[in-house]
């Protein structure tokens, strides 16, 4: 157990990390997706914020869990299996839920998109910091 909420500790950090740098690369590189979140359909109270924040540890212990149960069926080197795990996470929860965001509310298709390579991202770098701290 210890394992499980220390590695989900530190891929929360490493998540959280990457997400603000996400969010500054969004604005540099795609400055008409950034403009989209000031759509009314985006929440903008600044209480609301540290949901964000929270968001990748919440993400990382659910994945810490989920790593400690398949650990054992993924093979090859430490680069393959922290590749697999996060494609594992991006087919099995974040494309379903991208269809149905996409499907359901208006956005658009390219901030869909950012959305899961974000999600393939978050699951493979947890997927490396899983393997490194409980192989």
């Amino acid at each position: 157990m210890k394992k499980i909420i220390i590695s989900g500790l530190v891929a929360g950090v490493v998540i959280l990390i990457l997400s603000v740098l996400g969010l500054y690369l969004t604005i540099w590189l795609l400055p008409g997706v950034a403009m989209q979140y000031f759509d009314p359909a985006f929440n903008d109270q600044a209480s609301r914020a540290m949901f964000y924040y929270i968001h990748p540890f919440i993400i990382a212990m659910a994945l810490s869990w989920f790593w400690n149960r398949v650990k054992g069926i993924l093979t090859g080197s430490f680069l393959s299996r922290g590749i697999e795990f996060g494609i594992i996470y991006v087919l099995v929860a974040t494309l379903p839920t991208m269809w149905l965001l996409y499907s359901a509310i208006t956005v658009s298709l390219e901030m869909t998109l950012t959305w899961f390579v974000f999600g393939l991202l978050q699951g493979i770098i947890a997927g490396l910091v899983f393997e490194r701290m409980n192989p």
